[in-house]
């Protein structure tokens, strides 16, 4: 990947982050439902806490310095909030068909999310 494309594939995962977060915050009931209920405290705080992570993740990846840093953490971050998109794909089973396909299809998507952060990280690092 050139630099160019580096950077802009840096840029996107940042605006998909950037985007992710601000709704963490903005309409946080939504993310709520979805927090594993085996996770101690308050679902509230894990998705203001996710949306955290998400905009600091977003400004790692823009800048040059800590972007290694920002794609490897992004793609642990996408690992780790698996088991989410996995309780809702488990609480919709039995939604209406519409509902469904939005909870199923997010469950392959992680994987492209981890590669894309991987990749980023590499590129941003001739070590990598």
């Amino acid at each position: 990947m050139s630099p160019a494309g580096g950077r802009r594939s840096a840029f996107a995962l940042a605006g998909v982050l950037a985007a992710a977060g601000v709704t963490h915050l903005v309409n946080p009931k939504p993310y709520d439902r979805i927090v594993p209920r085996a996770l101690p405290g308050s679902p509230r705080t894990y998705t203001y806490v996710s949306g955290v992570v998400e905009l600091a993740l977003a400004a790692g990846l823009v800048h040059p310095r800590t972007r290694r840093a920002a794609g490897l953490a992004s793609a642990g971050f996408f690992a780790a909030v698996f088991p989410a998109n996995v309780k809702m794909a488990i609480d919709w089973r039995h939604a209406p068909p519409a509902r469904r396909a939005i909870a199923y299809g997010r469950l392959p998507l992680q994987l492209p999310l981890v590669l894309w952060g991987l990749r980023v990280a590499r590129a941003g690092s001739p070590r990598v």
